[in-house]
């Protein structure tokens, strides 16, 4: 009779995916997520999907989404191990594009993936992400954590954001009303914001061990880490004193907002332009930064590259009627922003949709 060798038990353990550490971050979790509990959350982490309802102030409300990531960014937390920013990154790139259309962001969701599964540095990556939703007013409502060997190298990880956010259907920001004479606001950058850091990268490459010690009164590192600016609560207090109007004959108020990530200036607020329209801005009525100043001469660019690849400290752009500029302004000033009146817009005409001179 032939015997057959009983295998050695197999666990999910040993093929790399620890259940109990999964636990325990979610024991980590759930009193940072309770710190963004908000009207409307009927059921919260820990079930197979959350619940929210719209809160009944709204007559005609409209769901505006959003979704994005934090980009290579990542690779500078892994290198210099530093990892309670990103989260907050993660959920600015989100709900600033959400806030966009005029939307009050009301919760977001996570996706973080990695190979091995360090509850430190998970907690210190989601404790962002509370802290993140906690400032602009959202709840953290759920999200999923997944550990999958050899998918990432160690210590590494990604993420994901979710928003979903509430306009009312008659207040939705589309950017038609925009005409020219309109005033351009820019609202100063918190730094690089998360856009742009495959060539940071490379520009720290190139500097060695020339690279400057501080930037702006910071540390280096601590420069180029500073997270996403959220402007979500003082827009929104600021579109509640500036409202635009749905009547044609009297659109004042603040008209669009662009969230300036990818593409920089000359790419984001072509978005948020009606056609024959272009926005003409003023070179130098905004400061460039020392850490911007520090990128553009290390990678050898000129401004037009450098207006296309970084926001180059504006973080957020605010078009308003030329009547209400300066008490937008004023407004904005007021709740802790930096706002530079940084130009107009004009008739497009054979040039492109953003000139900067």
């Amino acid at each position: 009779m032939t015997m057959i060798n009983k295998p050695s038990p197999l666990s999910y353990k040993d093929a790399g995916v620890d259940i109990d550490a999964g636990d325990a971050l979610v024991e980590r979790i759930k009193p940072l997520a309770k710190k963004t509990m908000r009207e409307g959350v009927l059921a919260g982490i820990g079930g197979f999907g959350a619940l929210f309802e719209v809160p009944k102030r709204y007559k005609e409300p409209v769901l505006v989404s959003g979704t994005d990531g934090v980009g290579t960014k990542l690779k500078l937390a892994f290198e210099w191990n530093m990892h309670d920013t990103v989260g907050i990154d993660l959920v600015a790139m989100s709900v600033n594009d959400v806030l966009v259309q005029g939307a009050e962001p009301l919760f977001f969701l996570d996706y973080f993936a990695c190979g091995k599964l360090d509850v430190d540095t998970a907690a210190a990556v989601i404790g962002g992400i509370a802290k993140g939703c906690e400032l602009s007013g959202c709840a953290l409502i759920g999200g999923e954590t997944a550990e999958m060997p050899g998918m990432y190298p160690a210590g590494e990880y990604d993420l994901a954001g979710f928003a979903v956010g509430a306009v009312e259907k008659s207040k939705i920001l589309t950017g038609q009303s925009v005409q020219s004479g309109d005033v351009v606001l820019g609202l100063a950058s918190h730094g690089v914001h998360s856009n742009g850091f495959s060539l940071v990268r490379k520009c720290i490459e190139r500097a060695g061990d020339q690279i400057p010690a501080t930037l702006d009164g910071q540390p280096f590192k601590q420069a180029l880490m500073a997270p996403t600016r959220l402007y979500v609560k003082n827009v929104l207090a600021a579109l509640a004193a500036h409202p635009h109007s749905a009547d044609a004959n009297a659109p004042g108020g603040i008209k669009a907002l662009a969230h300036i990530t990818g593409g920089g200036l000359l790419e984001n607020i072509p978005r948020v332009l009606p056609d024959g329209l272009a926005a003409h801005l003023v070179k130098g009525s905004w400061p460039q930064t020392e850490l911007f100043a520090w990128l553009q001469a290390t990678a050898g660019i000129d401004d037009i590259e450098m207006n296309r690849t970084f926001n180059n400290g504006i973080g957020m752009v605010v078009v308003v009627a030329a009547d209400q500029a300066a008490a937008c302004a004023a407004t904005l000033r007021a709740s802790g922003e930096q706002v530079y009146e940084i130009g107009v817009i004009a008739s497009r005409g054979d040039s492109a949709a953003v000139l900067v001179r």
